[in-house]
């Protein structure tokens, strides 16, 4: 379901909700870019051009909502907005109603784009609307690939033009550890993949997903009441 649904929470609470989506959603380039070239073959490219074709529309006020609300605000909505999406996805996938035709693609790009700028997760979105249309498993997945990255982009660039991409307490170092982080967990996971069920891998991402954004809820609710 994404890097972002794993790492957002974390470097949220690391270095802020603002820059540590930012450092997730460039990460989540070269991390798309290196998936996508190893699942072309399957990528539903229709789907992907309908999909990522609205992905701006809900970038945009998401990005708007970084520059002009508190941070405690932030990182409380980033926290609800991830717990929902979870919360379908674990729960609730075979009570989602069947929707099909180019109106719920739309939505689900707008929306996509909106987690995906806020909170650096647009996977879980993507995978209630997968439920919903009866999206083939292995065409989603690798379609999921190019999204993720165009998602990415369109984040950064929208985030750079409204002045939210700011960096200035991010450690240099955390680009070297996250992209080592990054490659070694691949490479981790591919040789795990064999000895690892599949409903166990996605229980533990989960799990770490669901612990991260409680904690990013406690931090955003205490700075509220604070």
């Amino acid at each position: 379901m994404g890097l972002g649904l794993v790492a957002g929470p974390v470097m949220a609470i690391i270095i802020g909700p603002i820059e540590g989506i930012l450092v997730v959603n460039v990460i989540s380039v070269f991390n798309a870019a290196l998936s996508s070239a190893g699942v072309r073959a399957h990528i539903d490219w229709p789907q992907f051009r309908l999909i990522s074709s609205v992905l701006v529309l809900g970038a945009i006020p998401a990005t708007v909502l970084l520059k002009f609300v508190p941070v405690a605000v932030v990182l409380t909505c980033v926290a609800i907005l991830l717990l929902l999406s979870l919360s379908v996805v674990s729960f609730a996938q075979h009570k989602i109603p069947h929707f099909s035709g180019k109106t719920p693609a739309l939505v689900a790009g707008i929306v996509a784009g909106f987690s995906n700028s806020l909170s650096g997760a647009s996977g879980p979105v993507l995978t209630i609307y997968a439920q919903a249309t009866r999206w083939e498993q292995r065409a989603f997945a690798a379609t999921l690939q190019p999204i993720f990255l165009v998602a990415a982009v369109i984040s950064i660039l929208i985030k750079a033009v409204f002045g939210t991409a700011q960096m200035a307490h991010t450690s240099v170092w955390i680009w070297p550890i996250a992209l080592i982080a990054m490659v070694l967990g691949n490479l981790l996971g591919a040789r795990l993949t064999p000895y690892i069920a599949k409903s166990t891998a996605r229980k533990f991402a989960l799990a770490v997903a669901f612990g991260g954004a409680f904690t990013v809820l406690f931090k955003g609710v205490s700075g509220l009441i604070a």
